[in-house]
């Protein structure tokens, strides 16, 4: 297939465009740099040996949309990650994450339809389960979709309604992935998360103060109803993530719209990834214990038997390989 893909140049998007490269396809990329780097292009072509196509483009800006779909035609495909992720930025600054994730995602949806593409993969979030009992564990997609504890999730449930509202409406096959906690980084240590300014996830923050960036690390609350105190989540590699969207992308609903869980399907505290990592780096961290943070769900982790069961695909990696490979990007940075 021609796929399109959004963010192409962030975290996951980088990792997507390499295993959409490997499988065979042909990829176009955008992304506007605003949480990404150029140098991100020149490493995925070392990794693929293959250049790629790319243009400088803002979701927000439906002209600049239309110039990439004039300019690559037969695109057949379109997966979006250009969104912005930060759960305590979100609240901050909501008009942001609301025109750029919800209108964003308008414009796009506005454009694929005046060039006939018909297959969208969205990228998705855990955080439209909301704060989830511990006997509701692990999470189905039949699990409730409820009032979401921030903008930003608020913006990836506003998203899902109107994608399911599309899909009633017109000829478009929608895949939403609800990813869990996207960790790690590729093998060869190129490409990986990349936060501009001070970290909003917990494992680039970790291998940052690792590596000497920040003299400490702040866990946010050790008070929550969990076995150690600290939060709960699933964490998966940015690998295994990336792989899901090339099975995705082939995938077509009955109904013209599919939501899958992507996660491990174990939960790790936040104290047990911090003793982790220093496991596999051998690198002891300092790390005080904050306030809890706004917006923060205390504890949720994956079932993930529909997306092995019907898209044919499984997290294959583990927490401490995800782990190690953070902090060999990390290393690789520092250099």
């Amino acid at each position: 297939m021609k796929v399109l893909v959004t963010g192409g140049t962030g975290f996951i998007g980088s990792h997507t465009v390499v295993e959409l490269q490997l499988a065979g396809h042909d990829v176009v990329a955008i992304d506007n740099f605003e949480n990404s780097s150029r140098s991100v292009l020149d490493n995925i072509a070392k990794i693929t040996g293959k250049p790629v196509v790319f243009e400088q483009a803002d979701i927000r800006n439906k002209e600049e949309l239309k110039a990439v779909f004039t300019k690559h035609s037969g695109i057949e495909a379109v997966i979006h990650f250009a969104a912005y992720k930060a759960v305590g930025e979100s609240v901050l600054k909501p008009l942001a994450y609301y025109e750029n994730n919800v209108g964003g995602t308008v414009n796009l949806l506005q454009t694929m339809a005046e060039f006939n593409i018909h297959n969208l993969v969205f990228s998705s979030s855990c955080t439209v389960y909301g704060n989830v009992e511990a006997n509701a564990l692990p999470i189905t997609e039949n699990s409730p979709v409820v009032k979401a504890n921030s903008p930003y999730g608020n913006t990836k449930k506003i998203c899902e309604e109107l994608l399911q509202d599309c899909a009633k409406a017109s000829p478009i096959n929608i895949v939403s992935l609800r990813y869990f906690n996207p960790i790690g980084a590729h093998d060869s240590a190129l490409i990986g998360e990349l936060p501009m300014g001070v970290p909003n996830n917990l494992v680039p923050f970790i291998t940052q103060a690792a590596i000497g960036k920040h003299q400490s690390l702040t866990v946010h609350g050790n008070d929550y109803p969990t076995p150690d105190g600290t939060c709960i989540r699933d964490y998966i590699h940015v690998v295994d993530l990336a792989k899901a969207h090339v099975k995705a992308i082939a995938f077509r609903s009955s109904n013209n719209y599919a939501v899958f869980n992507i996660g491990t399907g174990n939960g790790n505290s936040v104290l047990e990834v911090i003793q982790t990592f220093e496991k596999v780096s051998n690198q002891p961290l300092t790390y005080t214990i904050g306030p809890r943070r706004q917006g923060d769900v205390v504890q949720i982790f994956a079932s993930c038997e529909k997306a092995i069961n019907e898209l044919g695909w499984k997290a294959e990696r583990s927490l401490e390989n995800a782990l190690e490979t953070a902090w060999k990007w990390e290393q690789h940075l520092s250099q």
